[in-house]
């Protein structure tokens, strides 16, 4: 065999999904692929039901010991005989017949691209539920320029779903295999990674269903640890602004430089992951960028930006004391800063002070708004 694409189905105690899994691939109009399942010594009958299949493009693969998710799926990448390589857990499954077609063709036909994906469906014990919005970037099928995607989209959150995503094989074994101390964000950093390096192609048609259920790898993660998921997201943004600053990417440094800000922030400030009221206390945010700063400089210009938008968070919702505490706490760290010394002012101003931001403030969103009108005209 020769195959051009390999889907890598990690399976643990998944035995009960997965048919659905392996007969959604197989059900592909496209037919020039392998599967191959990779059983993480699962205690059910997960044997049973792989070996169930005779069609000569799945391969079932068990191992002698549990190697824990991201070690299956570096090993089913590793064995992976094709051009692309389609990780999907054997929870989830293909939506669409045509779907491998229309990626291949893009794929093909663009080499620049490093991977492809769409939005996905969710599914639920009752069928499939809707779309979900996190994971839709436009109406339209669109192939972005990598590092413009990298900058607007994937810095902001993670947006793509991984069972919806085809990579090149190059991407993963010139660039990065999964990060073993990222149980649970490793899959954002891959994206980002590649589209560092490589286009990345958006097909606007939601073909994949994303299984939303108790034994997915998220809420097993969600149940150990929320610091764990929180960190992970933060890991994720040192290191791939540590490979931009690498490559001298000034632009593109500080648009990392912003997004560790604001993730500081929404760590601090309020919930995140769902995970109820937990908060990364803010003595443990400026720990945290002082272990991975690399120099004094940077450290104290982004603890000065974090402070600030704490700070506005606080002034918007009313709370003066706290945001004047936080606006002199960063002046504490970056103390020539105009901006943060002309809030102050606004804000001891009382009640004029307060008028007076509301209207720069409206006078910002219409310059903004009007820009983005001409854009679209242009």
């Amino acid at each position: 065999m020769n195959p051009l694409v390999s889907f890598v189905v990690p399976c643990y105690r998944l035995a009960h999904l997965l048919r659905e899994c392996v007969d959604s691939i197989l059900r592909q109009s496209y037919a020039n692929f392998e599967i191959l399942i990779l059983d993480d010594c699962s205690p059910d009958n997960t044997p049973e039901v792989a070996r169930s299949y005779t069609d000569p493009r799945v391969r079932y693969i068990r191992n002698d010991s549990n190697l824990g998710h991201l070690r299956n799926y570096n090993k089913g990448i590793s064995l992976a005989q094709g051009e692309y390589v389609w990780l999907i857990s054997a929870d989830d499954c293909l939506r669409r017949p045509y779907i491998l077609d229309r990626y291949v063709q893009l794929m093909v036909k663009h080499p620049n691209i490093g991977f492809v994906f769409c939005p996905a469906v969710g599914l639920g014990d009752r069928g499939e539920t809707e779309v979900l919005k996190y994971s839709m970037r436009g109406s339209e099928d669109t192939i972005f320029p990598g590092r413009e995607f990298l900058s607007n989209q994937l810095l902001n959150s993670d947006c793509v779903v991984v069972a919806s995503a085809m990579a090149r094989k190059d991407c993963y074994s010139k660039l990065s295999f999964y990060p073993l101390d990222m149980p649970y964000a490793g899959d954002w950093y891959m994206w980002c990674l590649f589209a560092l390096h490589y286009d990345v192609g958006y097909l606007s048609e939601a073909m994949v269903l994303y299984r939303e259920h108790g034994l997915s790898m998220t809420n097993s993660l969600k149940q150990q640890s929320a610091r764990i998921l929180i960190e992970d997201d933060l890991a994720v943004l040192w290191r791939i602004w540590n490979k931009v600053d690498e490559l001298g990417l000034s632009t593109l440094v500080e648009r990392c430089y912003d997004a560790l800000a604001n993730r500081y922030v929404l760590c601090a400030s309020r919930e995140v992951h769902d995970l109820g009221s937990y908060r990364l206390p803010i003595v443990d945010c400026i720990q945290s960028v002082k272990r991975n700063a690399k120099n004094l400089r940077f450290e104290r210009r982004l603890l000065a930006r974090i402070f600030t938008r704490l700070a506005d968070g606080w002034y918007w919702q009313g709370n003066y004391s706290g945001s004047l505490d936080s606006y002199c706490r960063s002046l504490s760290y970056e103390f020539v800063n105009v901006g943060v010394w002309l809030k102050i002012a606004l804000l001891k101003a009382g009640g004029t002070g307060i008028s007076l931001r509301r209207g720069l403030l409206d006078i910002r969103r219409s310059s903004a708004k009007a820009e983005i009108q001409l854009g679209r005209q242009s």
